[in-house]
């Protein structure tokens, strides 16, 4: 009987020791460099157990099933993981129920449209350059703050994101359409519009200011020149516009030409006064403060001064002693000057 005895507590310590290296070892059953393990919604903590095991991720699935039952507060969550080291049991299910799933992080540059967006995310591997663009035009996602959008360019906030694998084209324009209203909600509230302009015309002007300069003190006065303007029914002459007017139809050639300049398009601010019927890109928070607020200024005109930043004039005259200007600073730099400089802007 004593021997009996001794030989059930010697299995059940055989047993436990099992079970405790199952759970406490660290444990690698897949080739390097890794494997993905995705969890389906709704999946059972057998299933789970089971996907674990045949990946490689845990050694047993029926010990990783008994340590899920025992932590039957936090349960593991759906989504796809990478596993790449050796873990214990205990470490696979910590990063399960925490959420940690694979995630691959994007930064989205200050002043780029959504044609520039879509081929970096092409680059990523997250979708097509067109399935992109393609679906920017659903503006379910703004239409309370922006009834009139042709499309959701300029409210995909730029920013650093993280997306996993296989998220769709609606997954992350919403991503960046949610943390645009955490930046404007801030924005608007610090910075209150008395004019009466839309929250539309607010960000058009912002991409505009966005792409024109990458000063962050000129912002303000470069918004305020176009104000400017806009009250007067002049036209912008702005180039980032009829670069976007070709953008959209697949015409730009990556330079602008003089015979570009009368591209028939309401984003062609060279042919139409006012401001185009939508933004032209996805300003950061200094170019929507400065469309909030611009800067109380006389100027009507501006010119590149070769350094990145611009020569303001406050009639035709001074803008022509201001365009003479940058073509001395180009002779004496020995710049070729380009297609279209901004001295041709004209009222």
């Amino acid at each position: 009987m004593r021997k009996f005895i001794l030989f059930l507590l010697l299995l059940a310590l055989g047993i436990a020791g099992w079970i405790a290296y199952t759970l406490y070892a660290p444990y690698r059953g897949f080739e390097a460099p890794g494997v993905f393990v995705d969890i389906p919604k709704g999946a059972s903590e057998r299933s789970i157990a089971r996907l674990l095991a045949s990946q490689g991720a845990v050694r047993n699935e029926w010990t990783f099933l008994l340590l899920c039952r025992y932590h039957s507060r936090r349960r593991p969550e759906a989504g796809e993981y990478y596993f790449t080291s050796p873990e214990s049991a205990f470490q696979v299910f910590d990063t399960l129920a925490a959420g940690k799933v694979y995630e691959i992080s994007v930064t989205i540059p200050e002043g780029f449209n959504s044609f520039q967006i879509g081929s970096l995310l092409e680059e990523k591997g997250f979708t097509t350059r067109d399935e992109f663009v393609e679906a920017t035009h659903n503006t379910s996602n703004i239409r309370d703050i922006a009834p009139g959008a042709p499309t959701v360019e300029g409210f995909l906030f730029p920013a650093t994101y993280q997306f996993p694998r296989h998220v769709t084209p609606q997954q992350i324009i919403s991503a960046m359409t949610d943390h645009f209203r955490q930046e404007w909600s801030a924005l608007a509230a610090a910075n209150p519009v008395t004019d009466g302009r839309t929250t539309l015309q607010i960000v058009t002007l912002a991409s505009l200011v966005e792409s024109e300069t990458p000063k962050v003190e000129e912002r303000p006065i470069i918004a305020g020149v176009f104000m400017n303007r806009l009250r007067r029914n002049m036209p912008l002459g702005c180039d980032p516009t009829v670069v976007y007017a070709l953008e959209k139809v697949g015409h730009y050639s990556g330079i602008l030409t003089v015979a570009d300049l009368r591209v028939d398009s309401p984003y062609n601010t060279y042919r139409f006064a006012g401001l185009p019927p939508g933004p032209i890109a996805n300003p950061g928070d200094t170019s929507l403060r400065a469309a909030l607020q611009p800067a109380a200024v006389a100027y009507l005109y501006f010119v590149a001064d070769t350094e990145g930043g611009h020569l303001f004039g406050k009639t035709l005259e001074e803008h022509n002693r201001n365009v003479a200007r940058y073509h001395r600073l180009l002779a004496q730099k020995s710049i070729r000057s380009p297609s279209v400089p901004q001295e041709q802007k004209r009222p």
